[in-house]
């Protein structure tokens, strides 16, 4: 009689640690600079206009992220903590997110310590985590959301349908933040159809014409629900028959044509690390400071070796987990040269950024064996160039307005 196959080990306390040491360390001097940096100029206003219920502001994005910096401001005033607390969640959110994708998706604790090691040593994370915008809890919503979805995929009858509907949901935050989530939401519904065509035992008894029709449904109905708070505004307030003509209002506004920017760049650039952006730098409490939104090259140039690893490796053995790992990398990065945008910026490619870890992990778990310990010593690197870059993170107090120089590789980072 065969023995059975050993239970794989328990996924939480790996997981809940990592969750600690990442809220931790994106909150540590989080309210750092004590002014506000780059967008945080235009959502920060718009969240005090949506807390008190004044009017419109920022018209040209949905309302829920705003809301969110919103609570940050109730809940611990009106300073750099209330404003950027809820967004260190966020970070953490997206750690705990990547951590469960690997998780669900391989069974296996290693590539997804690995992942969620990787995502918070990928300075964008960090950054991101550390400001009020927009982009962190869109990012968010949908690092959950696809979380969700495979977390679906491993139930069964109403378990199974409370895990979708709540990923439907989370995809229609996520699209309430931003709509540059809306394309993930047509993902999910291709993903869904691929993945059960595969495997008739992934999401069992579910029909997918109906499946399709709540996914779509109900990410639909949590958009326009986040609505809510513009039908009590004091001036200008919103009314059903506008409802939909405002659609389009954001859209002619996120679609006008902008005039040049310093730190503007193709979409085809931000793979390669070449054109970050500065957040700030300039002397700010006392002191000369920078934010710098770039890569960590280790994770984003060793992230695109890896999407081709794990490519080639599906067209060879059809494993599921790196051809899924691969094409959510190129199908982030594909949505950006269709988006009618004038400008492009690199923050644009913040969440193709998260999914750059995933490929690592599962081509270290899937092509790495024969590099003992190979993943250890990525993991490794990275960290000591997240330490090398840290000041430029998170604005700790440089020596003068030259101190850039030494961190600065290329005379594009700039």
């Amino acid at each position: 009689m065969e023995a059975a196959p050993p239970a794989p080990p328990r996924p939480w306390p790996a997981a809940l640690a990592i969750g600690a040491l990442a809220q931790t360390l994106f909150s540590w001097r989080v309210t750092i600079p004590h002014q506000l940096v780059f967008d945080e100029v235009h959502y920060v206003p718009a969240a005090r206009a949506l807390r008190a219920l004044t009017a419109p502001a920022n018209s040209e994005h949905p309302l829920i992220g705003k809301l969110l910096i919103a609570v940050g401001i109730q809940l611990f005033g009106d300073h750099p903590l209330g404003w950027r607390a809820l967004s260190t969640v966020a970070g953490t959110a997206v750690v705990m997110g990547v951590f469960a994708i690997l998780w669900l998706g391989t069974r296996q604790l290693r590539p997804a310590v690995v992942g969620a090691l990787l995502t918070i040593l990928n300075f964008t994370v960090f950054v991101q985590a550390r400001i009020a915008m927009l982009d962190g809890f869109m990012a968010a919503f949908v690092v959950l959301g696809v979380a969700a979805m495979l977390w679906s995929m491993r139930a069964h009858g109403a378990a199974m349908w409370r895990r979708w509907i709540g990923a439907a949901v989370l995809l229609g935050l996520a699209v309430a933040c931003k709509w540059t989530a809306a394309p993930y939401v047509a993902a999910a519904a291709g993903a869904f159809l691929v993945l059960r065509h595969r495997r008739a035992d992934r999401w069992p008894g579910m029909n997918p014409a109906f499946a399709i029709g709540v996914l779509a449904g109900v990410s639909i109905a949590t958009y326009f629900v986040t609505f809510a708070p513009a039908f009590f505004y004091a001036a200008e307030p919103l009314t059903w028959a506008q409802l939909v003509p405002f659609q389009l209002d954001m859209y002619r506004l996120q679609t006008q044509i902008l005039p040049p920017h310093t730190y503007q760049s193709s979409w085809s650039t931000w793979p390669l690390d070449l054109r970050p952006i500065w957040y700030l730098y300039e002397p700010a409490d006392g002191a000369q400071r920078g934010i710098l939104m770039i890569g960590n090259p280790v994770v984003l140039w060793g992230g695109l070796i890896a999407v081709c690893a794990c490519a080639i490796g599906w067209v060879r053995t059809r494993d599921t987990a790196s051809g899924a790992s691969a094409m959510l990398w190129l199908f982030s990065i594909a949505i950006w040269a269709a988006i009618p945008k004038s400008l492009g910026f690199f923050y644009y490619f913040y969440l193709s950024s998260i999914w750059l870890p995933i490929a690592l992990a599962i081509a270290f778990d899937r092509f790495g064996r024969r590099l003992r310990y190979g993943d250890e010593a990525f993991v490794l690197l990275s960290a000591v160039l997240f330490v090398h870059f840290y000041p430029i993170l998170a604005a700790t107090a440089l020596p003068g307005p030259q101190a850039f120089t030494r961190w600065t590789w290329f005379d594009s980072w700039r």
